[in-house]
């Protein structure tokens, strides 16, 4: 679990926002976080004591001066346990407050005494949001070196208008609280990653594809950005999103369709890549000529042959073009002499590491949240990993290169 053995913060202001944290502790937990709760009195209004408790397992701090805090000095110990703050919503009042230093109440008292990273994610009003006062709050806290600020999102408000004031999505919120938490081993690279299947047009409603889902190269590309990484993800049609780490991140998504356009869009990021990682199931094979009206089937005609040509080879084109300092890693997919095919395309397509996984397996390849790959290297030393995560499988490709 990518959270395992954090300790975070959660400290909630007075906003109607409020009534989903709950969700953002349960993420938090789920990813493997131990989590305590701080909020003002306010906060308290927008949702219940009891279910805080219950969803963190921990009793919430509200009170400077109650009875019933573990220390008399709340606001000094759970700074010392935290490893990360997440202040959210964060309102106007609350902006403010933080930023001229005011510590009056459970949560300012707390963020006082935070001297390790602080996430903040404002919620309030567009007239609110965009008062001087709140913009000056925002400007001076973000730029203090342990916060990181959110931006408020467009949408939907409470009050019924449209505009900018909404919470970051809960989904956004732990992926910058992952990104916060996690050392910046990558910071300064750009990468490179290609991800999901292509699609090679018969004619206007028809095409050929493979059962790529891209869940393997969306996981490479989260492993790199949490790590600090400059990412550019070439990517073919998915059903897969990494907005919430576009809106915090450098993330740069290049949608492709076909080889062709992979191999364009590829070729043209990979100069200033310090590592590639060829991800995507490429088509080795691409109709010859594509119709451009609907192929109609004939009365009597009982059979079709489409002529097929050789789509260029992507990882072959780069291995080529591969400077010393360069990082070019591939992937194989086999279902026969599996590592024996794997082998010859390390060495002949100049890769430096390839991935292999084998559809013999059950729980890996196509379509599942799970993998179990053999990572070959030029030398001939191989590192077999179990059956595990797509996440942590990246992981472990990352730090190979690290």
């Amino acid at each position: 679990m990518r959270l395992a053995g954090k300790h975070i913060l959660v400290g909630i202001s007075g906003g109607i926002a409020a009534y989903k944290i709950p969700e953002l502790i349960r993420l938090l937990k789920k990813a493997g976080a131990d989590v305590q709760v701080v909020t003002t009195k306010n906060a308290l209004e927008f949702v219940t004591n009891l279910t805080l408790q219950t969803v963190s397992g921990h009793k919430v701090y509200t009170d400077v001066f109650a009875a019933i805090n573990e220390h008399s000095t709340e606001h000094i110990s759970l700074p010392d346990w935290a490893d990360l703050m997440i202040i959210a919503p964060a309102t106007a009042n609350i902006l403010g407050k933080m930023a001229h230093g005011i510590a009056d109440d459970a949560l300012t008292t707390t963020f006082a005494a935070m001297r390790k990273p602080v996430l903040i994610a404002p919620a309030m009003n567009t007239n609110m949001y965009e008062s001087p006062a709140t913009q000056q709050a925002i400007s001076t806290l973000s730029q203090w070196s342990n916060i990181s600020m959110l931006d408020c999102a467009q949408g939907e408000l409470a009050c019924g208008t449209i505009g900018k004031g909404r919470m970051q999505e809960i989904d956004t919120i732990v992926a910058a609280a992952t990104y916060a938490l996690t050392p910046k081993t990558l910071l300064g690279k750009r990468v490179l990653i290609t991800a999901g299947p292509t699609q090679e047009a018969i004619d206007p409603v028809r095409y050929i594809t493979n059962a790529s889902t891209g869940k393997m190269g969306y996981a490479l590309a989260k492993a790199c950005l949490k790590k600090g990484a400059d990412v550019t993800l070439v990517t073919g049609p998915c059903n897969l999103s990494l907005q919430e780490w576009q809106r915090f991140t450098p993330l740069t998504i290049i949608p492709v369709t076909s080889a062709a356009n992979m191999y364009e869009a590829t070729l043209s990021a990979f100069a200033t890549a310090d590592i590639s990682i060829l991800c995507a199931a490429v088509a080795d094979f691409t109709p010859t000529h594509t119709a451009t009206q609907k192929i109609k089937k004939q009365p009597g005609q009982s059979s079709m042959t489409i002529d097929m040509t050789c789509t260029i080879d992507i990882a072959a084109t780069l291995g080529q073009q591969k400077r010393k300092e360069q990082t070019l890693v591939g992937f194989a997919l086999e279902t026969h002499d599996e590592l024996k095919n794997a082998q010859r395309k390390l060495q002949s397509k100049n890769l430096d590491m390839i991935v292999l996984n084998s559809l013999q397996d059950a729980g890996a390849g196509f379509g599942t949240d799970t993998n179990k790959v053999t990572l070959l290297f030029p030398d001939g030393t191989q590192k077999n990993l179990p059956l595990i995560s797509k996440e942590e499988v990246a992981d472990e490709i990352i730090n190979q290169l690290i």
